[in-house]
């Protein structure tokens, strides 16, 4: 059964972040709010965690295009190739923020990653996902929670997230209703900007 912790933006508290993190850490999963839609996320360098993350989401896992989620744009020259000034201001103007930027990768992917050409980089206006992936060191893998409602098509309500996911995750954050727009996904890989999806982001 998923343990569920209350964290609020306002005052996010560092123990219970921790205790995300140690979760992250030994391969775990976790439901996690954004300035978007509740997503679920694990460790990108954890293999075990990626296929169960790509197991939830019916997938395999060499087809899955998880996002990664990060808490600011260093992490860009880990994944990416270079990419040109406008491209960098374009991100450093709109993060962080609602989009998913998809950028070409580089050869230093993660292991789960390996043989993908692009990647989508994600940096939310959120504390309690900038917290967490600050304290692991790193990134975490992130894909967005659907709902199998025709007309929602994002859960808000963190209580039926418990109900759907809770032998599925290792821990739920309670960080109140969610938003149930998703981010808007902004393709780079040319040098100029083409939105994939209209989100929450608004170039």
């Amino acid at each position: 059964m998923a343990k569920i912790l209350k964290i609020y933006p306002e005052n996010p508290q560092e123990n219970l972040i921790n205790e995300v993190v140690k979760t992250l850490e030994n391969g775990g999963l976790i439901i996690y709010p954004s300035d978007t839609v509740y997503a679920l996320g694990c460790d990108i360098n954890n293999i075990k965690a990626m296929e169960k993350l790509a197991q939830i989401k019916k997938i395999r896992l060499d087809k899955a295009q998880f996002s990664i989620m990060c808490n600011d744009l260093s992490h860009l020259s880990a994944f990416t190739k270079p990419i040109n000034t406008a491209v960098f201001r374009l991100l450093k103007n709109h993060v962080p923020g609602p989009f998913t930027f998809i950028l070409e990768a580089n050869k230093n992917l993660p292991l789960a990653y390996k043989g993908n050409k692009t990647i989508g980089i994600r940096v939310p206006d959120h504390p309690i996902p900038q917290l967490i992936v600050e304290k692991l060191g790193h990134p975490i893998a992130s894909t967005s929670i659907k709902d199998d409602d025709e007309v929602i098509e994002y859960t808000t309500d963190p209580e039926l997230i418990v109900e759907k996911y809770d032998h599925l995750v290792d821990i739920v954050i309670d960080s109140g209703y969610g938003d149930n727009l998703a981010s808007t996904i902004v393709d780079v890989t040319s040098g100029e900007p083409e939105i994939i999806r209209e989100g929450k982001g608004v170039l």
